[in-house]
């Protein structure tokens, strides 16, 4: 019978379910080892051999008996009785135990002539001296490098005995298309089994991808059969919430038995832990992010049961830029990028959606809010635990406040040189204030004051006194993108696409509503906020809006009509002292660089006179 679903346990409880239910014993397989590296070993490997099998010379010289070459020096040359000559990895002869280096030997008449001394097997590689004949080269539960193939064929070895675990990905979802096909309305690209994949695959586990199951009961319901037959584990992509056309449960608790259907976690609440035929079933929920978590947290546990070594994982103190608020009763887990501010660690929250995807591409790190606290307050310690190596989470440079298209372009151009430009968009006010607190690197706004003068006003008023640098990215155009050429008048019969509050854009609109003296309140959709230009332009291009106030760029990047309004000054604000950071360093000098003027030129809406220029306050 199928537990009634959001009957939630905790994570916890869960992953003790999994344990009590399956005995969790990998297959084992002979594995060549040219295709061994990334497979983990089920016994110990001994090798066949020794290496070197005799003694054989470490240098180009003669071997001789150390005995003879007692007394030699400078002033006492020795004129050797017996020696022969070897090159490197040439036998020593058994009459021999010692190697004399071949730039310490003078030949004179066939005779050798040596003024330097050897200690008994000197300069010689003796039997075993790599590895002797029976001696362990790797214990088992190890996963096995590229490089360590090498070792294993000198040793002797051509096949190796390998921990085997095969996970079936079956997805479902009648809106679902293959990857590489373009989705239609409502439809999504079934990209949640081609990441388990990837995920299972780094593990070591073989992972089998299933063609794509409509939502039909009796269709499921033979994929399932067939992963089941097939793997040792089983992963259902989506159907596992509690839709109409959601039938993972259903079907597992018919064919087996469904052991948990929701676990107080956030994203993937819906998840699904289910037993057929003696194996683990997992139904994934259908957002991406939400299957994501699962992976993360409940299939990487359940391939560790196995036996199976799982990468450690790096954690840091991070203060955290944001006040998040979450579910009491949850555990929920929160995407973060996270980089280094002086001497501090620094956590900037990505989007909370379950369905956005950039928001893992984004992130370089992970913090759990705890089912028992109502939410964490900016400027809390966070622990974050590094999805990435701490040297790549080293590398990341936070900038946080107004979005443009062209930051992405400079994220690219800094890359090369070992800078990760991780960008937050939370408005020209929201980075300014963020500046202020030291938690991001550097700020883009483009703040219009009163007097006509862009964000030097708003930088002396919020921080008054304080060593800033301005650096010029560009000047832009700013106007009206439509699909029908839309002016400024014609706003109030329009709907509209807006930006967020404290974005310049939102403060450049009211300015502009205050001077024809038009009412926000007159113009539909105001309310209705957008984080960045292109999500005002693509609101427009799908009719969700007629128009909206953004950068030329991004109208013209999506084939949209654009009305001027002005030229704004689109600059990144830092603290004086972080120019001493070579990662904001790399950045400011990127901007100042003709790759990027010429980018700029190539986007199109930006004139380039004033990119790379410097204004100090005070």
């Amino acid at each position: 019978m199928v537990k009634r679903y959001l009957d939630l346990v905790s994570l916890d409880r869960a992953l003790e379910i999994l344990g009590e239910a399956f005995q969790s014993r990998a297959r084992t397989e002979r594995v060549p080892i040219e295709a061994a590296a990334g497979r983990v070993t089920a016994a110990p490997i001994f090798a066949r051999f020794s290496v070197p099998a005799i003694h054989i010379s470490a240098m180009d010289g003669i071997a001789v008996r150390s005995a003879d070459t007692l007394g030699a020096g400078e002033s006492r040359p020795i004129v050797l009785p017996d020696a022969a000559r070897v090159n490197t990895g040439n036998i020593v002869p058994p009459e021999y135990d010692a190697v004399v280096m071949i730039e310490d030997v003078w030949l004179d008449d066939g005779a050798y002539t040596i003024r330097k001394a050897v200690a008994p097997w000197q300069h010689v590689r003796p039997v075993g001296e790599d590895i002797g004949e029976s001696e362990m080269i790797l214990p088992s539960l190890h996963l096995i490098r590229p490089h360590e193939l090498g070792a294993l064929a000198s040793y002797g070895v051509t096949e190796v005995e390998a921990l085997a675990l095969s996970a079936g990905l079956v997805p479902t979802g009648s809106e679902l298309v293959p990857a590489g096909a373009r989705p239609g309305p409502g439809q999504a690209v079934e990209s949640n089994t081609l990441m388990a994949a990837a995920h299972l695959r780094a593990l070591g586990v073989e992972a089998r991808r299933y063609g794509i199951v409509p939502d039909e009961p009796d269709q499921i319901r033979t994929a399932v059969l067939a992963g089941v037959r097939d793997n040792d584990i089983l992963i259902v992509s989506a159907g596992s919430s509690a839709g109409t056309r959601d039938y993972a449960a259903s079907v597992i608790a018919e064919l087996g038995e469904v052991l948990v259907h929701g676990v107080a976690i956030k994203p993937a609440k819906p998840v699904i832990v289910g037993k057929i035929q003696g194996k683990p079933v997992i139904g994934l929920p259908g957002y991406p992010l939400a299957a994501f978590t699962v992976l993360r947290e409940i299939v990487t546990p359940l391939v560790a049961r196995y036996g199976f070594p799982i990468p450690g994982v790096e954690s840091v103190d991070a203060v955290l830029t944001t006040t998040l608020n979450s579910e009491i009763g949850t555990d929920e887990f929160v995407l973060l990028s996270a980089g280094r501010i002086g001497g501090r660690w620094v956590a900037v929250p990505q989007s909370r959606g379950a369905g956005v995807q950039m928001s893992a591409v984004r992130a370089n790190a992970v913090m759990t809010i705890p089912a028992a606290k109502e939410g964490v307050e900016a400027g809390e310690i966070v622990r974050a635990r590094l999805t990435v190596p701490r040297r790549q989470a080293g590398e990341a440079v936070l900038v946080t406040g107004s979005h443009d298209p062209c930051l992405d372009r400079l994220a690219d151009l800094v890359r090369p040189g070992g800078v990760e430009i991780h960008s937050t968009h939370i408005g020209s006010m929201g980075g300014l204030l963020t500046l202020k607190k030291r938690q991001c690197h550097a700020a883009p706004m483009h703040l219009l004051s009163p007097d006509g003068e862009y964000n030097i006003p708003f930088l002396q008023k919020y921080l008054p006194g304080e060593d800033l640098v301005l650096v010029c990215v560009a000047e832009r155009e700013q106007g009206l993108i439509s699909r029908g050429g839309a002016t400024l008048d014609d706003l109030p019969t329009l709907r509209y696409a807006n930006r967020q509050k404290g974005s310049g854009t939102r403060l450049l609109l009211d300015y502009l509503l205050k001077e024809r003296g038009i009412e926000p309140a007159l113009i539909r959709g105001y309310d209705r906020e957008f984080t960045t230009h292109l999500g005002v332009a693509l609101a427009v291009r799908s009719g969700e809006a007629d128009c909206g106030m953004g950068v030329y760029s991004a109208a013209r990047a999506l084939g949209l009509e654009f009305a001027p309004v002005t030229t704004e000054r689109y600059e990144l604000a830092v603290h004086a002292d972080t120019l001493d950071d070579p990662r904001v360093r790399t950045c400011v000098d990127a901007i100042d660089s003709d790759a990027f003027r010429q980018t700029l030129l190539r986007m199109g809406g930006y004139r380039i006179s004033e990119t790379g220029v410097r204004r100090v306050l005070p």
